[in-house]
């Protein structure tokens, strides 16, 4: 196995076909076509179903797509080592973080790795559902996903971070008293949800009605950043996390929620599938929830 045949392999992978692939590499299609061949008889199986023009992983070609970036990567981390004049750690570091989560903890985890491994660049993905964490680690995608806990993934190591709490936020205007809101006391205003099919606003939903309370619904949106924009349009109150709430405390009305609604999130990986890169970081990580527990 050639690691060309790799590159060719992963780009008709990730541009979903031969085109794309020659379109990115600028290579002619004969090229990665002829390598392709190449490295199915090389291997002994069929990576790709050829359906009219287009292509489809085969069994066997998904089970290759996780070590594949993960040669590169490993390639990646060996020619930029080489590249540096000190024998500094360098490499990439792939992180795929829930968006509530890519700040506070993530945030300083990532300064303080820079900080002490310059010549690492940190790529930080959006992890758009928790339940895709395990696979994006096995397919490759990233090292490390951040995300809310438990993972229901038995193959990953995790090092919990912190706890996430979440805040009414109402439309400039609404009425309400001060201090904390109990869930069975919503004030009657419409709310802004995310589709059901999210663990976070499942759990949310849950727990408002078990509170009895029944709010009406004014809308549903798939794009969480689009909640807090709705609620000051006046569409609607939502539960949002507390470091976005607080942030619109001058814009709209924002109360705690009683009993307080709040889930612990963390960092998950693959312990067998760690870069030299990717160790340094889960040493700064447990060295950093090491601090943390004993300072608590």
């Amino acid at each position: 196995m050639e690691l060309r045949q790799v590159e060719y392999f992963l780009a008709v992978v990730e541009h979903e076909g031969i085109n794309g692939a020659a379109a990115s590499l600028g290579v002619a299609q004969p090229t990665i076509s002829q390598a392709l061949r190449g490295l199915e008889r090389e291997l002994g199986v069929q990576l790709f179903h050829r359906i009219g023009r287009g292509m489809v992983l085969s069994a066997a070609g998904r089970s290759l797509v996780g070590p594949s970036r993960q040669i590169l990567r490993d390639v990646t981390a060996v020619e930029d080592l080489l590249a540096t004049s000190d024998g500094a750690l360098a490499g990439r570091l792939d992180v795929m973080a829930f968006p509530a989560l890519a700040i506070g903890p993530l945030v300083d985890l990532v300064t303080e790795f820079r900080r002490t491994h310059p010549n690492v660049l940190v790529r930080l993905g959006e992890l758009k559902d928790e339940a895709q964490a395990g696979s994006l680690i096995e397919d490759g995608h990233c090292e490390f996903v951040v995300a809310h806990l438990p993972l229901d993934d038995a193959r990953l190591d995790v090092l919990e971070l912190g706890e996430q709490e979440y805040w009414l936020v109402y439309p400039p205007g609404t009425d309400l008293p001060e201090g904390p809101v109990p869930l069975a006391d919503l004030p009657d205003v419409p709310m802004v949800f995310v589709p059901r099919g999210h663990s976070v606003a499942d759990e949310i939903e849950e727990s408002i009605r078990h509170s009895g309370a029944r709010p009406h619904l004014a809308a549903l949106s798939d794009h969480r950043e689009a909640r807090l924009p709705l609620v000051l349009a006046g569409i609607g109150g939502t539960l949002l996390e507390r470091s976005i709430a607080e942030a619109a405390q001058d814009r709209a009305v924002v109360r705690r929620a009683e009993p307080t609604f709040a889930r612990t999130f963390g960092i998950a990986f693959d312990p067998d599938m760690l870069s030299p890169v990717g160790h340094a970081f889960v040493e700064l990580v447990r060295a950093h929830t090491s601090n943390t527990e004993h300072g608590s």
